[in-house]
């Protein structure tokens, strides 16, 4: 079971990364440069109402956002590891899942945050850090 402080932890190892707090949400960001890569994300009034609507519920426990190689990566993770992730209509189209922290292991936890990472990083620092971490290489 990963929490919120492992996401920081392994978001903060990651080169540029640092984490704000959303003024919208509240809610931690990982980002590097202007690009979010991860969030601490709560459901909305509008999430709960669409997901009743669909006769689903908002999990319990704590929630990240976590950005995708795009829509083919996402229904992969979707499809693969049903209890670990999971989407809601706000994110129909959009390159992300919602990752439940009580259901995943840290060594996934990590390998989603820095595939994450990889895809909103500089070029020159994700060849760099790829460059002196070739078991990482995971997308």
């Amino acid at each position: 079971m990963a929490t919120l402080d492992d996401v920081r932890a392994i978001a903060q190892e990651l080169p540029g990364v640092s984490e704000s707090i959303d003024g919208h949400r509240g809610g931690a960001n990982w980002v590097v440069g202007r690009a979010a890569f991860a969030w601490e994300r709560g459901p909305s009034g509008r999430d709960l109402t669409q997901l009743a609507e669909q006769g689903r519920e908002w999990p319990p426990g704590e929630i990240i956002g976590i950005r995708t190689d795009g829509e083919q990566v996402k229904q992969a993770l979707l499809e693969t590891f049903p209890d670990v992730f999971f989407t809601i209509p706000h994110f129909d189209g959009y390159p992300a899942v919602l990752v439940r922290l009580d259901r995943i292991d840290l060594d996934q936890l990590r390998e989603v945050i820095t595939d994450a990472w990889l895809l909103k990083a500089p070029k020159r620092a994700a060849a760099a850090w790829l460059a002196d971490h070739p078991s990482e290489r995971t997308i």
